[in-house]
């Protein structure tokens, strides 16, 4: 039996850097999604929502696929934190975060576009931020520049050294895709990985 047709419902490319740890054959098509947070709605209602809606958003021009969909949404004191978008977001996120929590809430929609199954998960990962000085956010933001990140802490580069440890089931769910549960949904599907 061949293999479905995997296709990636993301932009992102950490998320596409992780999708080729597993050895398969895979395309991308960017999902026209509005990531907005709905009126009441907590972080981790938001991210399985837009997980589902990317991998739909791209379901119809992928027939006899198996879509992945994913999403993130990072919460501090009880408030989201989106991607910076300018270095002076970037400073006021990290100050806010120095010495504290983030919880960063990953979801995982696996669509099988040819029977309609879909397969959801959210893999929430605690990170405690050590206490940092404005001096060391500013040479990090200058040397990683990580604008496109919620948080603004690139874990999978220099932002590691802003972090004191970090609690999860699956440590690539906060670089944007739970591999391992992803593996499990995959097999699910008749996927062989290895």
């Amino acid at each position: 039996m061949d293999s479905p047709r995997i296709v990636l419902a993301s932009a992102s490319p950490y998320r596409r850097d992780l999708l080729a740890r597993l050895r398969l054959p895979f395309e991308v098509k960017a999902p026209a999604v509005d990531e907005t947070a709905l009126p009441g709605e907590n972080a981790r209602a938001t991210a399985m929502r837009l997980a589902q809606a990317k991998a739909r958003a791209v379901a119809p021009s992928c027939p006899s696929s198996l879509v992945i969909g994913c999403d993130q949404v990072a919460v501090l004191d009880g408030a989201s934190l989106g991607k910076p978008g300018s270095h002076e977001n970037a400073v006021a996120q990290l100050k806010a975060m120095r010495g504290k929590c983030v919880l960063f809430h990953t979801a995982l929609a696996l669509l099988n576009t040819a029977s309609g199954a879909l397969q959801e998960a959210e893999v929430p990962t605690a990170v405690y931020l050590r206490h940092y000085g404005e001096r060391e956010i500013e040479r990090y933001l200058a040397l990683e520049r990580p604008y496109d990140c919620a948080g603004s802490a690139r874990i999978e580069g220099l932002g590691v050294a802003l972090v004191e440890r970090v609690v999860s089931d699956d440590p690539n769910a906060l670089i944007g895709l739970p591999l391992m549960q992803l593996t499990t949904m995959l097999k699910n599907e008749g996927v062989t990985i290895v």
